[in-house]
């Protein structure tokens, strides 16, 4: 067997182990010395077994391997009974559970991180959308994440039950008179109450294939955002894939106080870096979301006029006077409080739409909501194609 096997007297004295056991011995033990390995196991669990008759943990050697340690005590009349102590190598398992534990701390600094990358807007485009995304996407993951690590937990026990009674069924198997212990394996799928396991179990692994199946729709998302490529090189791209997206992705800043409205028209494939885009999409839906305080609607609207596409991004929200509109898309200029936002939204945006050969205009009122309308060629002038 690959499990350690002790049998004891209950008195403490040591009678048999298989090599397994004698093998958890520390390098220089005498491989006869069935008491040194008595000893492994604490005394409280002992006792703690010979008043109940039964005790499970877990029990960390000095090299570093944890064993899951279950003791099975029988009182026989007129003396100390027996133990059988059982040893189970889960060390590998252990080891998983703290290698997720490191990656989950390791997680938490990095979104720790991300929280402060406003500071290095100025360096990269890249990072302006990922601090902005961060909070909400960490949301997003976060959720699914935490019910199947709940779930993970709850599986655990039940395996711990379902081993302890495979045990004894095994005892059973073994036995002269397997029905002997027939009431003993009542009491444990009593106790264990393994009737809800086999109906619960089916359920939980569900709930955690869910979880998983949404985490893999959000980071699907978060690819399609960045159009994962490295290359940066143009291509032909839906865009409103990458608007439908994008708001995926950000729909957790504004799904609290916005009626979101699309009114798709029928666009050709447009020359275009998408990523880039996406950046432009994102800014603009994230501003429109800032300008409405408490309840409002944003409205998409595209359509086709020649050989440009144009996209409309029109807000409910507070709007602006003409002194404002004249320096929307200049570096650094924001109208947020200090520390909430950088000012290199729209001035990124604007830089990006010029890039493209294209426009970007911009219709407000204080107190009528902004029109924000962006114009692309579909396709790219041959000297600017890259």
């Amino acid at each position: 067997m690959d499990d350690g096997v002790l049998l004891c007297r209950g008195d403490d004295r040591a009678l048999h182990a298989n090599a397994s056991a004698l093998a958890l011995l520390p390098e220089g033990e005498e491989p006869e010395s069935l008491q040194a390995v008595l000893e492994l196991v604490p005394a409280e669990a002992r006792r703690a077994a010979r008043a109940t008759g039964h005790w499970n943990g877990e029990l960390a050697l000095e090299d570093g391997r944890i064993l899951q340690l279950r003791i099975y005590h029988h009182h026989a009349p007129g003396d100390d009974g027996y133990a059988l102590i059982l040893f189970h190598d889960i060390s590998e398992g252990h080891a998983r559970q703290q290698e997720l534990q490191r990656r989950h701390a390791q997680l938490r600094q990095t979104l720790i991180r991300l929280a402060g990358t406003q500071e290095q807007l100025v360096q990269s485009e890249k990072m302006a959308s990922i601090g902005q995304l961060a909070a909400g996407v960490a949301h997003e993951i976060n959720n699914p994440i935490g019910y199947v690590h709940s779930n993970l937990g709850s599986l655990q026990e039940y395996l711990h039950s379902l081993f302890a009674l495979i045990e004894i069924y095994e005892r059973a198997l073994r036995a002269p008179d397997p029905k002997a212990l027939l009431p003993e394996i009542d009491d444990m799928r009593s106790r264990f109450d393994i009737d809800f396991i086999t109906s619960d179990l089916p359920q939980l692994m569900s709930e955690s294939r869910e979880g998983i199946e949404r985490v893999t729709q959000i980071v699907r998302s978060l690819k399609d955002f960045s159009y994962s490529g490295r290359d940066d090189s143009w291509k032909l791209a839906d865009l409103h894939h990458g608007l439908d997206s994008t708001i995926n992705i950000i729909w957790n800043e504004l799904k609290y106080k916005v009626s979101l409205d699309k009114h798709y028209g029928k666009l050709p494939l447009v020359q275009c870096l998408p990523s880039e885009l996406n950046q432009v999409f994102m800014n603009i839906l994230l501003n429109a979301g800032h300008a409405i305080e408490e309840k409002g609607r944003i409205t998409i609207t595209t359509g086709l006029a020649g050989e440009e596409v144009w996209i409309e991004i029109a807000d409910t929200g507070s709007g602006m006077p003409e002194s404002i509109l004249q320096n929307i898309f200049d570096p650094f200029f924001t109208t947020k409080p200090v520390g909430s936002g950088t000012g290199l939204g729209l001035s990124i945006s604007y830089g990006i739409v010029k890039k493209h050969n294209g426009r970007i205009e911009v219709d407000s009122k204080p107190g009528e909501g902004s029109r924000f309308r962006i114009t692309l060629p579909v396709r790219q002038p041959v000297k600017d194609a890259g």
